[in-house]
């Protein structure tokens, strides 16, 4: 999430009313999770394990809950609670703003266009020419979709990430400020789910095929080409890169990669990132061919029992 102008370092702590460390003039420019950050952003971490990899980051201004020595041509905002801290400039840059119409008057919708009743569209989307949105599909502020895309009955883009902290008493909620991109020739079946970034983009990009009743997590990019097929549960964080095909209730687990032109063949779990030019299949998932003889193996378990009983 870039800001709408450049900030100082001395700005942001005290909006946050936390200490610093650094020029107090040190240019801040946004905010984003670590995977994204770019050079003015800032990054939160809040456990020893990940100091380093937050520090050593492209990201330019680390919130962090301990003194530590700061790296060279970088700030530090020292809080006792980053999450909190995070949540607080998400507030800030990226208030919810109630709707002001079942289509809001700052959404911009391109020429040939059409919207089905009952849709909902929020503030600051925007939708390109020639695209279908049917009945009952909401899309929340500053979702972006392309041209000649075809949105069906119940889908829903944009809704808050899963992503929560726990406490000792409840769970406490990162804000998403990010969005829903959805680019040029992409279709999306009926009741589908694409949640929106936390401080960057959700993107289904061109010429992707979606399936009914498909969830997609926070974060995630879905390359293009791809063939999702229905019931499949994509965690967040996740790349899947172009002319991935995914059949029918497939699992993936948050932040691994899926390699280009991969097949994942229908109930299959994926717990780590997979190559690309590959069919698989299992869980966890493992190339199809190998999966296949396994189990092929695992069916004459009960006749080398009984051949073996009879010594």
């Amino acid at each position: 999430m870039k800001f709408p102008r450049e900030y100082t370092l001395e700005e942001i702590a005290s909006l946050l009313n936390v200490e610093f460390v650094g020029d107090p003039n040190f240019p801040v420019l946004g905010m984003n999770e670590i995977h994204v950050v770019e050079k003015g952003d800032i990054v939160f971490v809040d456990h020893p394990k990940y100091y380093n990899k937050a520090l050593e980051s492209a990201a330019t201004t680390v919130l962090i809950n301990k003194k530590v020595d700061c790296p060279e041509g970088k700030s530090l905002l020292i809080s006792d609670d980053p999450f909190t801290h995070f949540n607080s400039l998400t507030k800030f840059f990226k208030p919810f703003v109630a709707a002001d119409a079942v289509i809001a008057t700052s959404a911009k919708i391109g020429e040939g266009t059409v919207i089905q009743p009952n849709a909902f569209i929020g503030n600051n989307v925007v939708i390109g020419s020639n695209t279908v949105i049917h009945p009952n599909v909401t899309i929340y502020d500053d979702c972006v979709i392309g041209d000649n895309v075809t949105i069906h009955a119940g889908t829903i883009l944009g809704a808050d990430a899963f992503y929560y902290k726990k406490r000792t008493t409840h769970f406490d909620k990162l804000l998403s400020g990010g969005r829903v991109v959805i680019e040029d020739g992409v279709d999306i079946g009926a009741g589908c789910t694409i949640d929106r970034g936390v401080t960057g983009d959700t993107t289904i990009k061109k010429g992707s095929k979606l399936d009914n009743q498909i969830q997609v997590g926070h974060d995630t990019v879905i390359g293009e080409r791809c063939l999702i097929a229905s019931q499949c549960g994509i965690a967040g964080c996740v790349v899947i890169e172009d002319e991935v095909t995914l059949w029918g209730q497939v699992g993936i687990i948050s932040g691994i990669t899926i390699g280009k032109k991969a097949v994942i063949l229908a109930q299959s779990g994926i717990s780590k990132s997979l190559e690309g030019e590959t069919t698989y299949f299992g869980s966890p998932a493992e190339e199809a061919k190998s999966k296949l003889k396994q189990l092929a193996q695992v069916r004459q378990i009960p006749k080398i029992i009984e051949k073996l009983n009879k010594f």
